[in-house]
């Protein structure tokens, strides 16, 4: 067989799985944040921690409990690897250097997950299970909620209430992620992940040297890293490490779980809205972009010229061997698409345009399907820019879902699109403006600026992949991709919480033969021009200078 067909046939397979999944899982999700029922864990963590899941909360007071469960998040975790060193279950490793913690705790908890340090190497079980695991699991209920939040703003009427964000918190772990987590971590450890909580023991010589490894609680990391879009790997190898990602099976599970909830969450939307049409539109949306990306990006790593290429069926260079080109790019197509970040293999190894797709999938605001919650709500403002385009055209006032899109949501919105290109270009633009960044790159040209522009795209817009070559561990670079990370994540969640309270508040428009149908086609066609034109304004420049340069010179 072909690697070309392997992957045709993989692609339809993960298709299929997904189609099967999202009816029900879609549905399940709207029951849950549409229910008055409190199961019993959940009463008893309500009484923990001193909330009232039944007040409903106003846009400001909702964008508090993110902000306070947030800022307390980062200081836990930053606490928990200072003191790392005194910690049992250490495995004998150093508390983490106060820039770096600092770049961590922003990370995980921004559902970043960039990692600029060895896995293996740096972080003992405690830090691993207790600190970073836990931010897996409610840094993705947090973007689901903010999601939730919004599509009552869509769905409500003359009251600017949102609903409970401790409530929405809670459900979304423990009803969403923490069954379907643990169904997957089977699986894994079926396949071969590992889940220990061994130490440090050595596996061989190798080259006149020792080759160490340590254990951990890995299947149970890996689903939710995957399933909740983190994307940090136990290992610095992430998902290309044999402990992590075994097979050949796993890798297409892996990226099941990585669109399983943003592909989903388009259902839960059409249910909540009253509107399952509403919902395929933006789900029809979202996987023409994925699927354009994949042949884009198939095209690039099969299409190599020279004997190298011909021999290995195309761009094989920083490639398992167990996946090949066609399940790597849909593995990479997925995770910058997505707000994962997970990889398994290295972006900096694809041809030069293949690493400008992996670049522009970021770019895009990772809509297509977007993380948990985030590609949801940055979808849904794409639409509103959308619709707004469309009103222009006509002579008539956008609406949406029966309100009206005036000047406050379209300031909303727009600002909402700026934040992450102006964190992502003027980093950017520091870095390479000062002598000191600039020494952490491998490569010089065309190929060393895609490094850092792909740290701060990645950083900005929570992704946490990484190009490869760029030292990160450095002050500068924690330091600035800490600061670019958590404005990334919470700067834009003001600015839809404060539109979900507008449209809440709004009195519904009655449908008329002028209105809008945007739950037709045409619409799709519409919001995936906006969306791509959108970026490729914002983005050319900087894309020019480096991938796609790189790209056309060789």
């Amino acid at each position: 067989m072909s690697p070309f067909l392997a992957g045709v046939l993989q692609m339809l397979a993960l298709i299929a799985a997904l189609a099967l999944a999202y009816r029900p899982l879609g549905d399940h999700m709207a029951r849950v944040y549409s229910s008055d029922r409190h199961l019993r864990v959940e009463k008893w963590i309500y009484k923990a921690i001193g909330a009232n899941p039944d007040a409903e909360m106003r846009w400001p007071a909702y964008l508090r409990g993110v902000l306070a469960f947030s800022v307390v998040s980062v200081l836990f975790v930053y606490g928990l690897q200072r003191l790392q060193g005194s910690l049992p279950g250490s495995l004998g490793f150093v508390s983490i250097d106060p820039d770096q913690a600092f770049n961590t705790a922003a990370s995980f908890v921004s559902n970043t997950n960039w990692q600029s340090y060895y896995g293996e190497q740096a972080m003992g079980h405690v830090v691993q299970t207790g600190g970073l695991a836990v931010q897996n699991f409610v840094s993705a209920a947090v973007g689901i909620a903010v999601a939730v939040a919004l599509v009552r703003g869509f769905a409500r009427s003359r009251t600017g209430e949102l609903g409970n964000f401790w409530a929405d918190l809670v459900r979304g772990v423990v009803r969403i992620l923490l069954p379907v987590s643990v169904i997957g971590a089977i699986v894994l450890v079926a396949c071969g992940t590992i889940q220990n909580f061994a130490g440090i023991h050595e596996v061989g010589q190798f080259m006149g040297g020792s080759q160490q490894w340590n254990g951990g609680a890995v299947a149970s990391q890996e689903v939710i890293k995957e399933l909740g879009t983190n994307g940090g790997g136990y290992f610095n190898a992430n998902s290309a490490h044999p402990f992590e990602n075994p097979n050949g099976f796993t890798n297409l599970f892996e990226i099941f779980l990585i669109l399983l909830i943003p592909f989903s969450l388009t259902r839960t939307f059409g249910r909540m809205v009253g509107s399952l049409r509403q919902g395929y539109a933006i789900l029809g949306t979202m996987v023409t972009i994925w699927v354009g990306f994949v042949l884009l990006m198939w095209a690039t790593e099969f299409a190599g010229h020279g004997p190298a290429f011909e021999a290995a069926g195309g761009a094989m260079e920083g490639k398992e061997t167990r996946f090949g080109i066609g399940a790597s790019s849909i593995f990479a197509v997925s995770t910058t698409l997505t707000s994962t970040g997970a990889v398994n293999s290295f972006h900096s190894s694809y041809t030069g345009l293949g690493g400008g797709i992996t670049m522009l999938g970021m770019m895009l605001g990772e809509i297509a399907p977007g993380g948990v919650g985030s590609g949801l709500y940055g979808m849904l403002i794409m639409v509103i820019i959308a619709v707004f385009i469309a009103g222009l055209m006509v002579g008539r006032t956008p609406e949406y879902l029966g309100k009206k899109i005036s000047t406050r949501e379209i300031n909303l919105a727009a600002c909402y699109i700026l934040v992450t290109p102006a964190l992502v270009l003027c980093f950017t633009a520091a870095a390479m403006a000062l002598d000191t960044p600039v020494t952490s790159m491998t490569n010089s040209g065309a190929h060393g600026f895609s490094e850092v522009l792909y740290a701060y795209t990645s950083g900005a817009n929570n992704n946490g992949s990484a190009f490869a070559g760029l030292n990160a561990d450095t002050q500068w670079f924690n330091t600035t991709i800490g600061l670019a990370m958590l404005l990334g994540r919470f700067v834009p969640m003001v600015f839809v919480l404060a539109l979900a309270g507008s449209l809440a508040e709004q009195t519904p428009v009655p449908r008329t033969a002028g209105t809008l149908r945007t739950e037709k086609p045409l619409f799709t066609g519409l919001l995936v021009g906006t969306v791509v034109i959108i970026t490729g304004l914002t983005y050319f420049p900087a894309l020019a200078l480096g991938p796609l340069a790189e790209g056309l010179a060789s």
